[in-house]
C-alpha cells in the first residue's frame, strides 16, 4: 500500500502536466494510441527473446510517436483520423506477434494493470522521471502553451515549434510506457485527460489550469486507491477513473451555471 500511495503522488503530477497539454492542443485520443502500442513493444521484445520487455516498449512507443506526430502534423489527414489508424494498427500488430509468440495470456495484465504490484526500484524510477519532467515545464512551459495556441507566432518569435513538438510527444511516450503496467493501456488515456478535462472547465488561467488539474488528479488518484483498499470489489485504476469523472460532471455544471 505504501509503495503504492508513493506512485500516485508521483504519476498524478506527470499525468497532470502532461494531460493539459494533450486536451489543449486536441490530442486526447493520442495517448490512447501509444496505450495500444505497448502491445506492439511487448510483442517485439518477446519476439527477440529479451528479458525485461520495457526498454523494446518504450523504444518502439517513442518510433510510434514520432512517426504519428510526423503524418499528424503534414496536414495530410486529420488528427483524429491519424490517431485512430495508429491506433488500430498498433494494437493489432501487438496481438499478432504476442499470438505468434504464445505469450498473449502472460501479458494481459497490461490491459488493466495493478498499481499495487508497483517496486521500490520502480518508485525510483518514477521519482526520476517526475524530476526530469518537471525541469522540462520550468524550462519550456510558457512556450509548450504558446504552441497549443498558435504554432505560427510561436515560430515567428523564433521558438522551435517542430523540435518541441516533439520533445513533447517523446515524454508522453516514455511516461505511457512506464506508467502502463500499473494503470493499464485501457484506462491510461482517461486518467491522462479527465483532471484536465474537468480543469479546463473551471480554470481562469494557463498556470490556474495545470494546478487544478494537479489537484483533481491527485484527489482522484489518493481517494480511488483508498477506497480501493478498503474494498476488494472495486479495482485502483477504474476507482480514479470514475472518481475523474464525476470531477468532470461537477465542473461541467458548474461552468454551465455561471
Amino acid at each position: 500500500m505504501r509503495n503504492a500511495f508513493l506512485a500516485v503522488i508521483l504519476i498524478m503530477p506527470l499525468f497532470a502536466m502532461l494531460g493539459t497539454l494533450i486536451v489543449s492542443n486536441g490530442m486526447a485520443f493520442f495517448s490512447d494510441a501509444l496505450g495500444h502500442s505497448s502491445l506492439t513493444g511487448v510483442g517485439i521484445g518477446v519476439i527477440l527473446g529479451l528479458s525485461e520487455y520495457k526498454p523494446a516498449m518504450i523504444i518502439f512507443a517513442i518510433v510510434f510517436a514520432l512517426l504519428m506526430n510526423r503524418i499528424r502534423n503534414s496536414r495530410l489527414s486529420s488528427t483524429d483520423t491519424v490517431i485512430g489508424v495508429f491506433s488500430a494498427c498498433g494494437v493489432a500488430l501487438g496481438l499478432v506477434l504476442l499470438s505468434v509468440s504464445g505469450s498473449f495470456s502472460r501479458y494481459q495484465s497490461l490491459l488493466i494493470g495493478d498499481i499495487l504490484s508497483i517496486t521500490k526500484s520502480e518508485i525510483i524510477l518514477l521519482t526520476i522521471t517526475l524530476a526530469a519532467i518537471l525541469i522540462l515545464w520550468l524550462i519550456c512551459f510558457n512556450r509548450f502553451n504558446l504552441i497549443s495556441i498558435s504554432p505560427e507566432i510561436a515560430s515567428s518569435r523564433g521558438i522551435p515549434v517542430g523540435l518541441l513538438d516533439n520533445v513533447f510527444v517523446i515524454s508522453v511516450a516514455v511516461v505511457v510506457m512506464l506508467a502502463i503496467h500499473w494503470v493499464g493501456l485501457l484506462l491510461i488515456n482517461a486518467m491522462l485527460i479527465l483532471p484536465a478535462a474537468a480543469a479546463r472547465h473551471v480554470a481562469k488561467s494557463a498556470r490556474s489550469y495545470l494546478v487544478l488539474t494537479l489537484i483533481f488528479g491527485l484527489f482522484s488518484g489518493l481517494l480511488g486507491l483508498w477506497f480501493s483498499y478498503h474494498n476488494s470489489f472495486a479495482a485502483t485504476g477504474p476507482m480514479i477513473v470514475l472518481i475523474s469523472g464525476v470531477l468532470y460532471f461537477v465542473t461541467f455544471f458548474l461552468r454551465d451555471n455561471r
